[in-house]
């Protein structure tokens, strides 16, 4: 049980999200914690998607309230800038297409992409709740399935490696 509930722990860190709970899950079985991987698959997504709404209406303003702050001025100002450096880049590239842009963004598991990402870059562009919500969700679901098959395939490939005989 303990598993499943660091899986959602994981998955809702920022940078990290599914990228990081999906793979743990899969190395856990593969050293016998015998996890469903369905409900591992829906406890990441329920966790990813679980701090959408609070970035959505709050972390833009958090972060530009902190950026001037001594301690936490920094680090503060590199996320306001990473989300609107992606939001550039998503409006640029999309257009009218920004929908299926912040979704693919949130969806293709790269390093600097993902839900936190994207929703705040959706907030900066004002994209609208409910619109940034389902691309989100889209991508989160998209990135679930990527890593999944990413994760049995090369913990898969390593086991047989290192498998004794």
């Amino acid at each position: 049980m303990h598993h499943y509930l660091i899986v959602f722990l994981i998955s809702m860190v920022p940078l990290i999200e599914l990228r990081g709970a999906i793979p743990y899950a899969v190395a856990a079985n593969n050293l016998g914690a015998d996890l469903n991987m369905v409900i591992v698959y829906i406890i990441a997504i329920i966790g990813n998607m679980l701090p959408v709404p609070l970035i959505y209406f709050f972390a833009r303003k958090v972060l530009i309230w902190g950026k001037d702050k001594k301690y936490i001025g920094k680090f503060f100002t590199f996320c306001l800038e990473k989300g609107e450096k992606g939001g550039r880049k998503l409006q640029e590239k999309a257009g009218r297409g920004l929908f299926v842009a912040l979704m693919l963004f949130v969806g293709i598991p790269l390093p600097g992409t993902g839900a936190w990402t994207g929703t705040l870059a959706a907030s900066i562009l004002d994209m609208g709740f409910k619109k940034s919500v389902i691309a989100v969700m889209l991508g989160v679901v998209m990135a679930g399935v990527i890593m999944g098959l990413a994760s049995m395939g090369l913990f898969g490939a390593i086991g047989a490696i290192f498998a004794p005989k």
